[in-house]
């Protein structure tokens, strides 16, 4: 009698469903592990790419930010101080008046290409760009001075190009009938990086003093410009077919196609958070978030981020490994056929290989393409084994059709992205119903 009930324990543990499904709700927990494993798989990949996009850049030519040209007019002004015994002295400083265009304007056209460094694609660009506006009289009474103080024959042009490296010609600034070759603007903090002309506009600060100049120019990435007109407007076109328009404003109008782009901003200075004139601040247009808040433009965007979407697709690993064992279950129940605890270890793993596939294949031949041949050999390896395990053909075709179903649902959730959660959610309430309706006459204890 003693040992019949180890023997009736031991059928009990081997016979029983809810032990078999325990199992298998272990081991999808189990296999949390391998899977947040190829979620930092990706992520390193994902890293190295950033690195590598930085490394070209950096050797080609960074993403350029166009920043200027400001009017600087260097001005006298007197600073009284008092020493220990009370006496007065008064010292003449020299400080300057900052003055931002009235009108503002860049022309650019993009020629764009795309550099390979191994398996990684970098966007890099060749342009010309048009600068022209004017300078229209500063208002001295907000700034408290008159113009006896300004030394206007000291006066300078500055403009910055976020990447020096990327210039190829020496730009050449017309403003008001003088043509001047820019230089570094060494000791400058108005800009960082700044280049500068100077200009003589002895008896022409009351006038409107119009400029004028062209920038050669190579890039990578991004193209971008600082809104400091009083009115400022930008055209731009290209040639990459899929542009991002970044930044803090949008265009007005734009049109892409398949051979390029073209954009057009005009904005005024209602949004502009710098004065149209000030004194002695020359960190005013550093400020990062001032800047910011100004800055627009283009970004050439890669069509396909195989790491982003690998990301997505990895997410839902536990959803598809979870799918897979509970309809295997069902086949067992169905068919009559039992499958080992061991066979469900290994579909596991061949369910996580799926991802390593998926990410190395992307990597090469892209992610539409990786995600059909992944998806393929994992199906085919799993319906074989099955089928060979079983010995049963027909479970074996339903099987991969079932795996079809679910990868297929998972690719078309990818590609939705906004309407994935109502999808998602309607197809995992129907996989609900599903399961509910096969497990009604389930026997939990025993087959």
């Amino acid at each position: 009698m003693n040992e019949q009930q180890p023997q009736g324990f031991l059928h009990w543990l081997k016979e029983s469903v809810t032990v078999k499904l325990a199992f298998i709700s272990f081991l999808v927990l189990l296999l949390l592990i391998p899977s947040s494993m190829i979620d930092g798989l990706i992520t390193e990949r994902a890293a190295r790419q950033e690195q590598t996009i930085k490394e070209v850049s950096d050797q080609y030519s960074g993403s350029q930010l166009i920043q200027g040209p400001v009017l600087v007019i260097p001005y006298r002004t007197q600073i009284t101080s008092k020493d220990s015994k009370g006496k007065e002295t008064v010292e003449e400083s020299i400080e300057n008046l900052y003055i931002l265009p009235n009108e503002l304007n860049y022309k650019a056209k993009l020629t764009s290409d795309v550099l390979h460094r191994g398996i990684y694609e970098v966007g890099v660009y060749n342009t010309g760009i048009k600068v022209s506006g004017n300078f229209t009289p500063a208002d001295l009474g907000v700034v408290s001075l008159s113009a006896a103080q300004l030394i206007p024959e000291k006066a300078k042009l500055i403009f910055r190009i976020s990447d020096l490296k990327g210039l190829k010609t020496n730009p050449q600034v017309k403003i008001n009938g003088q043509t001047l070759t820019a230089e570094p603007a060494t000791f400058e903090n108005l800009f960082a990086n700044s280049l500068q002309v100077p200009v003589n506009l002895k008896g022409l600060v009351d006038q409107t003093i119009p400029f004028q100049f062209d920038l050669d120019l190579k890039g990578s990435d991004e193209l971008s410009f600082l809104h400091i007109g009083k009115t400022t407007d930008v055209e731009l076109t290209g040639n990459w077919p899929s542009p991002s328009f970044d930044g803090r404003y949008l265009p007005d109008s734009r049109t892409i196609s398949k051979d390029g782009f073209s954009a057009k901003w005009r904005m005024l200075y209602y949004n502009r958070r710098y004065p149209q004139q000030w004194t002695v601040d020359n960190h005013m247009l550093t400020d990062d978030k001032k800047a910011a808040d100004a800055t627009f433009g283009v970004k050439l965007r890669l069509p396909v981020d195989q790491y982003q979407k690998t990301t997505r697709t990895s997410k839902y690993a536990i959803l598809i490994i979870m799918l897979t064992f509970i309809s295997l279950f069902l086949t067992e129940l169905i068919g009559k056929r039992k499958v080992h605890m061991f066979n469900y270890i290994l579909i596991g793993a061949a369910m996580i290989i799926y991802y390593t596939l998926l990410l190395s294949f992307s990597e090469q031949i892209g992610f539409n393409l990786a995600y059909l041949v992944a998806s393929v050999a994992t199906i085919t390896l799993v319906a074989v084994f099955l089928g060979s395990l079983l010995n049963n053909t027909k479970a074996a075709i339903i099987f991969s059709a079932i795996l079809t179903l679910f990868y297929s649902f998972i690719y078309v959730i990818i590609q939705l992205e906004d309407l994935a959660l109502m999808i998602g959610s309607i197809a995992l309430f129907m996989i609900v119903a599903t399961l509910m309706y096969f497990s009604r006459k389930i026997n939990w204890d025993g087959q």
